[in-house]
């Protein structure tokens, strides 16, 4: 099992709608690095801290899981999608999803800033200055400490 942070901005896609959807894919990913981890490293049964960005503060909300390895994604060929790219093929796709199920909410959120002054954390990504990726491959050390954080998973 590997162990991940992926980010998404509340009122586009927060937690919530993830439990209310049950499951969904999560596309939109237009970076080369994180498309890379979504195709070749994701798998089902990872855990993923679902950190939610761009609000005040930002932070970690829940945990959620890969229900499924990465396919293409299917809004790269529809020109009617916000993500469709017109150099993207059937037979040579660019971009890839995975599928992400809800697994629960953290008892209490864990707020960037105090990701920042635990220093069990250190050399996790989101904490590093610059560093803008919205799917990350966390440690499994502190993916028990952001958990730990948060008081652990809510019923």
């Amino acid at each position: 099992m590997r162990y991940w942070l992926m980010k998404s901005e509340p009122d586009v896609y927060s937690f919530d709608h993830l439990v209310a959807d049950g499951e969904t894919y999560w596309d939109g990913v237009r970076n080369y690095q994180a498309r890379n981890m979504m195709r070749d490293d994701m798998q089902p049964g990872d855990r993923v801290l679902y950190y939610h960005s761009n609000t005040k503060p930002p932070h970690v909300a829940a945990v959620a899981e890969i229900s499924r390895a990465g396919y293409p994604d299917p809004t790269q060929f529809d020109p009617n999608e916000k993500y469709f790219d017109p150099k993207a093929s059937p037979e040579k796709p660019r971009w890839y999803v995975v599928d992400l199920k809800p697994v629960a909410r953290l008892k209490q959120t864990v707020p960037l800033a105090d990701l920042k002054a635990n220093p069990a954390l250190e050399g996790m990504l989101v904490i590093k200055k610059g560093q803008r990726l919205s799917v990350q491959p966390v440690d499994k050390e502190h993916f028990d400490a952001v958990v730990a954080m948060g008081g652990g998973l809510a019923g």
